[in-house]
């Protein structure tokens, strides 16, 4: 089997991680953050798009930044989240796929191996 340490995460970091992501909230959550760029959003605008508000927002970002996946700041009276970890969500990624069709008895050439 192969495996490259350098961008590949540990097992109990990826599993850590996919955990954060385990709930499609924080999965929209995180997408949001995303596509809102290095910028972030403050959480009334992420509640706003995302449909989640109040203490289940907070529980979400609490979860989602304990992974490292978001970081939120102060701005004056504001919080502003914003997703942080592209690498590692990539990282990711790779974990799943950096050994497909490792163990198959024939090369799968029909898709791309990461």
């Amino acid at each position: 089997m192969k495996t490259d340490s350098r961008s590949t995460p540990p097992l109990t970091l990826a599993a850590a991680s996919f955990a954060a992501l385990g709930s499609e909230q924080r999965l929209s959550v995180l997408r949001t953050l995303v596509r809102a760029g290095p910028d972030g959003l403050s959480i009334g605008a992420l509640g706003e798009r995302t449909g989640v508000t109040g203490s289940t927002l907070t529980h979400h970002l609490k979860l989602l930044a304990a992974a490292n996946l978001v970081k939120q700041t102060r701005a004056g009276r504001s919080t502003i989240c914003a997703a942080v970890a592209y690498d590692d969500v990539q990282a990711l990624a790779h974990f799943l796929l950096t050994e497909c069709c490792a163990d198959a008895a024939a090369p799968c050439e029909d898709h791309d191996h990461g």
